[in-house]
């Protein structure tokens, strides 16, 4: 017999888990970026620093 919940769950748990990696990952590369590809892609230096300081865990 197989525990459909407990796939479930841990799918649930690695997606989780792979968006925090990805916006851990965005966050970094947005702190890289210079205040003329920071105005290409339409932000302000207040607004990615605030994007930046966020923990990974907040959308």
């Amino acid at each position: 017999m197989t525990n459909h919940h407990e796939t479930s769950v841990f799918a649930q748990l690695g997606a989780v888990l792979l968006t925090w990696h990805a916006r851990q990952r965005q966050r970094r590369e947005l702190a890289r970026l210079t205040e003329r590809e920071l105005h290409d892609v339409g932000l302000s230096w207040s607004e990615a620093s605030y994007e930046i300081g966020k923990p990974f865990w907040r959308p």
